[in-house]
């Protein structure tokens, strides 16, 4: 018994305003930025709100356990997030499989993963792949959602620009604030233009629905793979550089391992996977928490116990975001997602030799196409990957 308290006590004697202030910006960032995605991925999937937060719940009770669970086991700000490109991936490729399929797709996720940090050689295969191919699959991903953003002027002229003003003003001075203060704005404006009606919101404990998996071959190929390699490439690849980037020797198997068993535990609920936060974890990592290194763990632990908190409540959050216009919900998810499709053209196009195999990973996977019943994310891998081999130079 003297270890647990030996344990807290240094916590508590590690604790402060600056940590927990960390954590909370990193809580509200997240779940403004990439929630939105979310919903209407439920919205287009025909789930209810109850279903929606089922998910919400299992995505963020396990996105907190872990981080909280790791953080405590490594002394350093381990901060696990759901992957946000995963969620625009489902936006579009719910809808062409049935909700138990998806499920079985996330749950492969959750087991890829897993394996991956338990098996070396599976890691090395995914480190393998081009980080052009990656970042053009990414940005592809990514690319029809943000395009949203500018298809929804059309609907609400006045609220999506005055959204966009307020975002980029500031972004020049808090860059971490941008996306809550374009939501707030949103939201404001949309109440007093009558566009917003409350329903009744249910304050009551969420009830997690479970959901059979069902395991199908268009699904895997849809989801399922696409959701692995965007996870491992763009968000736990990234979540280890920001860490050592701050000075911390994080052990990439375990860390791996244990967000992948995390996926897999909770995917029938609906959760479709979590892995290592890079932008998120960057507001954990850094001086912002604390000036000394040894003591920004708290940060993480705060981000995982209000994460587990939000979950909590996951439907009453839920019927909120269902309550507010499309225009404003596909406008906050387009002005969370610029920064990372900016990143991934400019990563993909930055390699001469790979351009066109980007550039062809790219326009497949934004186009939509979907053939046998497959998504445009795997063909637009497949389709990158072709062109690389077919374009390699003889003496390579």
């Amino acid at each position: 018994m003297r270890q647990p308290l030996s344990m807290m006590s240094k916590v508590l004697a590690d604790f402060s305003a600056s940590a927990a202030t960390a954590g909370f910006i990193a809580v509200v960032t997240g779940y403004t930025s990439s929630l939105a995605l979310m919903v209407q991925a439920g919205r287009n999937a025909g789930l209810d709100e109850h279903q929606i937060g089922s998910w919400v719940w299992a995505i963020s009770v396990a996105m907190g356990l872990t981080a909280i669970a790791l953080t405590f086991r490594y002394r350093m700000p381990v901060v696990v997030a759901w992957s946000t490109p995963g969620a625009a991936l489902l936006v579009t490729s719910l809808s062409g499989v049935s909700y138990p399929e998806a499920i079985g797709a996330f749950v492969a996720t959750g087991l890829l993963l897993t394996l991956t940090g338990l098996f070396r050689p599976l890691a090395e295969l995914v480190r393998q792949l081009p980080s052009s191919i990656a970042a053009a699959l990414l940005a592809g991903i990514l690319f029809s959602i943000g395009v949203e953003l500018f298809r929804a002027v059309e609907d609400q002229t006045g609220l999506v620009l005055a959204m966009l003003a307020l975002f980029f003003l500031t972004r020049r001075y808090r860059p971490v604030l941008a996306v809550p203060v374009a939501l707030l704005a949103g939201c404001t404006l949309a109440w007093f233009n009558g566009l917003v009606v409350w329903p009744p919101i249910d304050w009551t404990l969420v009830r997690p629905i479970w959901t059979t998996p069902e395991f199908s071959f268009s699904a895997m190929t849809s989801i399922a793979l696409p959701l692995y390699v965007v996870a491992m490439a763009s968000q736990n690849l990234p979540g280890l550089a920001v860490l050592r980037a701050d000075g911390y020797e994080p052990p990439p198997a375990p860390l791996i391992a244990t967000t992948g068993l995390a996926s897999l535990i909770f995917a029938p609920f609906g959760s479709h996977g979590v892995n290592l936060a890079a932008i998120s974890a960057a507001l954990c990592t850094g001086p912002g928490a604390h000036a000394d290194t040894k003591r920004r763990y708290p940060a993480a632990l705060v981000f995982g116990v209000l994460a587990i908190g939000v979950g909590c409540f996951a439907v009453a959050l839920t019927a909120v975001f269902m309550a507010l216009p499309h225009a404003l919900v596909m406008s906050v998810a387009g002005l969370a997602l610029l920064g990372s499709i900016g990143n991934g053209l400019a990563q993909s196009m930055g390699d001469h030799d790979r351009r066109e195999a980007a550039l062809v990973t790219f326009m497949v996977t934004a186009s939509g196409v979907s053939l046998f019943s497959i998504g445009s994310a795997f063909w637009g891998l497949v389709a990158g990957l072709a062109v690389l081999l077919l374009a390699r130079p003889p003496n390579h």
